[in-house]
């Protein structure tokens, strides 16, 4: 078991403090406590938690994904969600400046070295950009820079023209044929960066065109997005679009509609092409005027599940959606969406600060939030804890503080 330091941020006690504070504030407090304060707190607390986690929870070089069954779930570098839990490393050292933080950052992300050779997934953006990324980010570490541009090489590998798409799972025919699925659109954040950094220019070329051809084939009137197109390779036709996680093939998969919010706004951000914006803005109307988004703003796992008996949530994609609502109210050249999806935002991270869904310091087998739903259809993660929902909260909790100071 890894022993850390004793942790410096604050007080042993303030996590027990963070969490109290939060049930006063349920409790009826008349004015709700600032927003500063819930992001300080929630820093400190996921610092004990995590800390907890590094020294009691058995990983052996390997990577927590969740927690089932009273186990740690750990998994390889070839898992999808493997740099989820460096970046949320390397987040905490950006919150406290510990270099304990970086020291755990930097092994757990050099773990992942071999992934830049990966053309086997199109989640090596996801991967690379998480860990390598992130870490690049916060010390320029000069090694870091060539495994992100070989990573973005690998994944250009899974371009048809004829589609004008990366492929994203490798499954047998009999499955699908050429499947390009929503949550794609987040692996072109290492084409564009690649591009941008002196990397391959065609990068940005492929990243354009397969966020094109998204607009066009995977969402409906309404602004939602089907989770699946599966499309001929050779005709560049679609064969099928299907929901392959959610509900039912014309249902909205709550987290495929995170993806997407999140996915349009960083291509607005990283292109400035207006045709992006105008589609997050779409997609953020959907989902923040939809009639089933709970009180509390932390989605069903699919808004269209069964109302009986009353779905399961997915903490997952209300982390997601936060912090994609405060980057996508940063970008915005209307100023009352920009009001909506920040209030939107700063809901959904209240509430997943709150004890409704953050763990208790040493349990939920470290992990900070409760209540996660990786594939409901096939019963697998269902109400569990899941990296990646702790990374996207804790950028969510970056991106608060950051509108904060503008």
């Amino acid at each position: 078991m890894m022993m850390l330091r004793p942790f410096s941020f604050s007080k042993a006690s303030f996590a027990l403090g963070f969490i109290l504070g939060l049930r006063s504030m349920q409790a009826a407090e008349p004015t709700p406590t600032p927003l500063g304060t819930v992001i300080q707190q929630a820093f400190a607390a996921s610092a004990q938690q995590y800390q907890w986690l590094l020294t009691h929870q058995p990983l052996a070089g390997k990577f927590p994904r969740s927690f089932e069954h009273a186990k740690i779930v750990a998994i390889t570098a070839k898992d999808w969600t493997s740099g989820f839990f460096p970046g949320s490393l390397w987040y905490l050292f950006e919150a406290t400046g510990d270099v304990q933080w970086r020291e755990a950052a930097t092994r757990f992300t050099e773990q992942l070295e071999q992934v830049q050779y990966n053309t086997g997934t199109h989640d090596v953006g996801f991967i690379l950009m998480s860990s390598y990324g992130q870490g690049y980010r916060l010390t320029g570490n000069p090694a870091y820079r060539p495994i992100i541009l070989q990573g973005a090489l690998s994944l250009c590998t899974r371009f048809n023209a004829n589609i004008r798409s990366l492929k994203s799972w490798d499954r047998p025919a009999t499955a699908f044929t050429f499947p390009v699925i929503i949550d794609n659109l987040m692996n072109l954040e290492l084409l564009l960066w690649a591009a941008r950094n002196g990397g391959e220019p065609q990068a940005r070329t492929i990243a354009l065109a397969h966020a094109d051809t998204g607009l066009k084939n995977h969402f409906r009137a309404d602004g939602s997005s089907v989770h699946v197109v599966d499309y001929d390779p050779v005709t560049g036709q679609i064969i099928r679009r299907i929901t392959h996680q959610g509900f039912s093939h014309d249902s909205s998969w709550a987290r495929g509609q995170a993806w997407a919010l999140y996915g349009y706004t960083m291509l607005y951000r990283e292109t400035r092409e207006a045709r992006y914006l105008t589609q997050a803005e779409k997609i953020a109307a959907f989902i923040m005027n939809h009639p089933r988004l709970p009180a509390d703003k932390i989605p069903y796992w699919d808004f269209d599940a069964p109302r009986e008996p009353e779905p399961i949530r997915d903490a997952s994609a209300g982390a997601i959606m936060s912090s994609a609502f405060f980057e996508l109210a940063g970008l915005t050249k209307n100023s009352t969406a920009a009001a909506q999806y920040a209030a939107l935002a700063e809901a959904q991270l209240r509430s997943l600060a709150s004890p409704a869904y953050f763990a208790t310091v040493g349990t939920n087998g470290g992990f900070l939030l409760k209540h996660s739903t990786g594939n409901q259809p096939k019963q697998s993660e269902v109400d569990v804890p899941l990296n990646y929902a702790d990374y996207y909260f804790l950028e969510a909790l970056h991106r608060a503080q950051a509108s904060r100071s503008k």
